[in-house]
Parts: C-alpha cells; structure tokens; sequence
C-alpha cells in the first residue's frame, strides 16, 4: 500500500530557463532618486538587458562592435581617427607659428632672414 505522489508541474531545469530568457530576451529597469527637501540631488537609471547576441542583433543593439575594448578592428578605427585628428592640429599649430613669426619680423623691421653665406658676409668682412 504504497502511495505515490504525482507532480502535476512539470520541473524545469537551468538549462531549459536560460534558454528561453536569451532566446526571448528580458528587460530589467529602474530608477533610483535621491532627494532632500523635495530637491533632487541624484537620479540614478538602471536599465539591464538580458538577450542572446542575435536577438540583440535583430532589434538594433550592436555596441559591442563599435566598442574599442571589445573589439580588435574598432580600436584600430579609433587610434587612426585619433592619429588623424592630431595630424590635423599640428598643422594649424605650424600654420599659426609660421605666421606669428612673419608678423614678429615684419613688426621689429627685420627683412626676412637670408642665408649666412655669400656675398654680404664677404662685404662685411672686407669691411674690416
């Protein structure tokens, strides 16, 4: 006279959970404020999502692709619109320096600089 007990849910395990959250996909939000005296002093938004890459794929979520710490090509991307950017500075620094320093001569009176050899420096040494 045994008696058996009969589940009538049927168990789940892990595996078959995890699955089905990746495959659908879940979304965790919430908000945290902070406030004193009916001033808010911090707003802090948590937004979680829980999905398989190609479910976040297919509704438009890639950032992993673009992101320099995740992604060899992207860092690559990164350091030569850095390379190219500082490229681009330099010559508007040289830019401005060569016209700082044609505007400097031309305030003192001085003509623009010539080489030390040939024949003003003979003049100038017969001179003496």
């Amino acid at each position: 006279m045994s008696e058996q007990i009969v589940h009538s849910i049927q168990s789940t395990n892990l595996a078959d959970i995890l699955e089905r959250v990746l495959d659908k996909g879940i979304v965790i939000a919430g908000d945290i404020q902070i406030k004193l005296a009916d001033v808010e002093l911090l707003t802090i938004k948590i937004r979680l999502l829980i999905a398989s890459v190609d479910k976040a794929q297919q509704i438009g979520i890639n950032w992993w692709e673009r992101d320099s710490y995740l992604c060899t090509g992207a860092k690559e991307t990164e350091i030569e619109k850095e390379r190219d950017e500082l490229k681009k500075k330099v010559e508007k620094l040289e830019a401005k320096t060569e016209t700082s320093n044609s505007r400097a001569r031309l305030t003192i009176g001085q003509a623009p600089s010539r080489p030390k050899t040939g024949p003003h420096r003979a003049k100038r040494s017969k001179a003496k």
